[in-house]
């Protein structure tokens, strides 16, 4: 779980560094996994949208292919909320042929982006500022906001609504995933959690004991960092227990890299373990 001691332990990385970063994983990320250039070049159109949710209007931005329609994915940013790496990695899913909307985990509070990287947020009183905005995400409101997102998405003339839905999280969206997959289950058909926090507890709607509301036909992803894994070892049986007694088909795996390892301005990014996660995503995806 992404709390302040351990992003205080996080090492230092500065802007130009992170400019780089940037470079590189904008270069490889989702490309690499491809056996052409394809993706690459498929035109996209991108905008910023906003519609009416429970608690306000939900703002974010819906990249596409540019004709077509397609299987929609909604993707929630971690803490630091809706910014460039982000939506680096939201153009990155698009290529590869889905309509994703990266949505603003905290519209019911404030609208738009809040930080321009990690490191602001790290910087600039992050968990001070968001704490408050969190606090408005309760898994009831949660599980009615993934009602108003699909139905808006569904409305939508580039989303394919013969397939499923997709949705991915980042640390604390990683559960939201699992909470959105059991409160639209006729829709939501894949779901990947990645470095999520609060997945297993005792309550009757924590994400892990949410697996059996899930659909029978969904399947599930959920990439767990090594340093959560050394905090918390017995999680990752505890999902797979669920996830077995369901009879859901679900990938459970600890990867070579701390909490935050996919996001590109994360000071403890890892190209390659992102990458192979970033296969395992599209694989999910491609049940769709």
């Amino acid at each position: 779980m992404c709390d302040q001691d351990l992003v205080a332990k996080m090492p230092r990385v500065n802007r130009r560094d992170f400019g780089r970063m940037g470079m590189v994983a904008g270069a490889g990320t989702l490309m690499a996994c491809n056996s052409s250039n394809a993706s690459a070049q498929t035109e996209l159109d991108a905008s910023e949208v906003s519609f009416d949710a429970p608690g306000g209007r939900l703002d974010g931005m819906f990249l596409r292919p540019a004709s077509g329609r397609h299987p929609a994915i909604i993707m929630w940013p971690d803490i630091a909320g809706v910014r460039d790496a982000k939506i680096s990695m939201a153009r990155g899913l698009a290529r590869e042929g889905y309509a994703v909307l990266l949505a603003n985990p905290y519209y019911r509070s404030v609208e738009g982006q809040q930080f321009a990287d990690f490191e602001e947020f790290r910087d600039d009183g992050g968990f001070q500022k968001v704490g408050p905005w969190m606090q408005e995400n309760t898994p009831a409101a949660i599980a009615e906001t993934y009602a108003a997102v699909v139905e808006w998405l569904d409305a939508e003339d580039s989303v394919d609504t013969s397939r499923g839905i997709g949705t991915q999280g980042y640390c604390m969206t990683g559960g939201w995933t699992i909470r959105g997959a059991a409160a639209v289950p006729e829709r939501i058909k894949a779901a990947a959690s990645f470095h999520g926090g609060g997945l297993v507890g005792d309550a009757p709607d924590s994400p892990v004991n949410l697996i059996a509301s899930v659909a029978s036909d969904c399947k599930l992803l959920i990439g767990i960092a090594r340093n959560d894994d050394a905090n918390a070892p017995g999680d990752k049986d505890a999902l797979r227990a669920a996830a077995d007694a369901a009879g859901i088909d679900a990938t459970i795996e600890v990867f070579a890299g701390d909490h935050g390892w996919t996001v590109l301005d994360s000071p403890v990014y890892d190209f390659d373990e992102e990458l192979r996660a970033t296969d395992m995503l599209l694989e999910l995806y491609s049940t769709l």
